[in-house]
């Protein structure tokens, strides 16, 4: 047989759509709801409705599509009662018990044409739509993003599974219709067909497939084949749609949590369930208590500062945007130490995944700073500088609004705003880390001095000899009287050095050089940025001292809101 003949008949049968067509959807599937795609050799349309599930069979009795592209929509239907002219309104459009869940929305040509997802089933999964891409994300309990929808210009696709919960709730099916046509430019008797279709029903699905001649030609096509047919989705049970009030209430998991290591040197594992564990009241004797310190590597923190965005570190709490959080004791150089029943109670179930694959076994014992503030009921300040540093630079933000007018460290951008969630001590002695987080911290207190406002405090005549942010800060010091300054800008003209020789360049000679300032080579990197995070400490607070004192005083000419400097 000719080659051509043979693609051709095999692109006529239209055996991969069919096939994608009869084949049963995997719930976390991408499903088609809506394509519009043509060439000279085929067009394809798929649309879709949803049906009320008692009408499936009247859906089913039909190939003819149950809605078309822009139906749907709110509509009104005239009829007379006992000679009376009534108006009913529509809100689909229809009385057939037929809803849209793609919408076509068209405007005459002044405005371009669309799609949308039905409003309601976006409010009913609550998705985030993200408009650069024209995709629709679920937020889960855990704080992860999990893609329902892709909208592209000619094509739709949205998640099985979300579709089906949202069927279950409205007691509905989904109907997915589609219209294919090949051409070919063989004749039937060339290519062997017989012209005429094969109308079939199988469960829930219902097609035909035709093969005809095109009279007079069609773009020297003379045959065509039409694939054209309906399939229902059924909804899954409401106990399984997730929807509060008609879900079923589902077991929690919990990890179990290594608590100890038995005299032969086994580590001991123990559930994290709060039900199961002993408390102050009189619950599960003989079992571990709730309160149960357990250890964990100090890496365990650094997915959540990588993504500052989303969590937040802070002194004894880490937090999933208003998700969840849990307290904790992240006061030692090396580990971090959480209540057993708290990992069990607080964390969703991927993040106890995630942490346990941090657990060690107990080593030293939970800081004072935890012990008295879990236990103890007091108040306890802690003395690392990672917590330190953004109480500091709140409070220096907060004091130069109150006394200056103006900031003199001028807030991050949104772009930027990842560098200021991400100072930490870093977890280990990685290059990497190390050179981010003093790109970070150089960003913060070198990159964001005001200059502007700092130029209102110098005369003019001396401006043009003053190049860079940190001679601007160092004149103003001296021209406000400011005393104490000079081991401070000393320390910033170092970090600035150390980014641009280090973080921001290939590192050479320059770079050996102000390493040696740092004793990089004779400590490690987390010792080395300890002691950075610590001056940088020491300059917040010596200009909140400065502040304080009046030293930087409001100057006439500086501007005195955010927005102008």
């Amino acid at each position: 047989m000719n080659a051509d003949i043979q693609v051709d008949l095999e692109r006529l049968s239209q055996a991969k759509l069919l096939a994608e067509f009869t084949q049963e959807p995997v719930l976390q599937d991408l499903i088609t709801v809506y394509l519009s795609d043509a060439n000279k050799d085929h067009t394809r349309s798929h649309c879709c409705a949803l049906i009320q599930s008692g009408k499936i069979e009247n859906s089913l009795a039909t190939l003819t599509w149950d809605q078309f592209y822009g139906n749907g929509v709110p509509g009104a239907v005239k009829y007379y009662e006992d000679g009376t002219p009534r108006v009913k309104y529509l809100r689909f459009g229809n009385d057939h018990g037929v809803e849209p869940l793609i919408i076509g929305r068209e405007f005459y040509g002044i405005r371009p044409n669309y799609q949308e997802i039905s409003e309601e089933f976006r409010l009913f999964h609550g998705l985030y739509h993200d408009r650069k891409e024209d995709r629709y994300y679920k937020i889960n309990d855990a704080g992860n993003e999990e893609l329902v929808a892709i909208v592209e210009p000619r094509k739709i696709q949205i998640r099985l599974k979300e579709i089906r919960q949202f069927l279950a709730i409205k007691e509905m099916h989904l109907a997915l219709f589609f219209d294919s046509h090949v051409y070919s430019v063989h004749s039937l008797e060339k290519l062997g067909l017989k012209e005429g279709g094969n109308d079939q029903r199988l469960g829930l699905m219902r097609w035909d497939l035709h093969y005809g001649e095109f009279r007079g030609g069609f773009d020297a096509h003379k045959v065509y084949s039409r694939l054209i047919g309906k399939r229902l989705i059924d909804p899954l049970p409401k106990e399984k749609s997730e929807f509060w009030g008609f879900a079923e209430k589902e077991q929690k998991k919990v990890v179990d949590f290594i608590i100890g290591v038995d005299r032969d040197g086994n580590e001991m594992p123990n559930t994290s369930d709060p039900e199961l564990l002993a408390n102050y009241f009189g619950a599960n004797p003989g079992a571990p208590h709730y309160l149960t310190p357990v250890y964990f590597r100090k890496e365990v923190l650094d997915k959540y500062y990588q993504k500052p965005g989303k969590y937040s570190v802070e002194d004894g709490i880490l937090r999933c945007a208003s998700l969840w959080s849990m307290t904790m004791d992240n006061h030692h150089d090396d580990r971090v130490v959480a209540w057993l029943g708290d990992l069990g109670r607080d964390l969703p179930y991927e993040e106890q995944l995630h942490w346990r694959s941090y657990n060690i076994p107990p080593a030293g014992a939970p800081s004072e700073t935890f012990i008295r503030r879990q236990l103890l009921a007091q108040f306890a300040k802690s003395e690392r500088p990672e917590h330190l540093f953004p109480q500091q630079y709140e409070k220096l933000k907060d004091l130069c609004a109150k006394t200056l007018g103006w900031p003199l460290l001028m807030p991050l951008t949104a772009e930027d705003a990842h560098h200021y969630g991400a100072i930490r001590v870093p977890s280990t002695d990685e290059q990497k880390d190390f050179d981010e987080l003093v790109q970070s911290l150089t960003k913060i207190l070198i990159d964001s001095l005001n200059e502007k406002a700092l130029n209102a405090l110098i005369p003019s005549q001396q401006l043009t000899d003053i190049k860079g942010s940190i001679a601007r800060l160092e004149s103003a010091f001296r021209i406000c009287g400011v005393s104490g300054f000079e081991v401070h800008i000393d320390f910033l003209r170092k970090l600035q050095n150390l980014r641009s020789s280090g973080a921001a360049h290939r590192k050479g000679g320059n770079y050996r050089k102000i390493a040696d300032e740092f004793q990089i080579d004779s400590q490690n990197l987390r010792a080395v940025f300890a002691g950075i995070l610590t001056k940088a400490l020491d300059v917040l607070n010596f200009l909140i001292s400065a502040v304080e004192n009046g030293t930087l005083a409001k100057t006439p000419g500086v501007p005195h809101s955010n927005e102008s400097v």
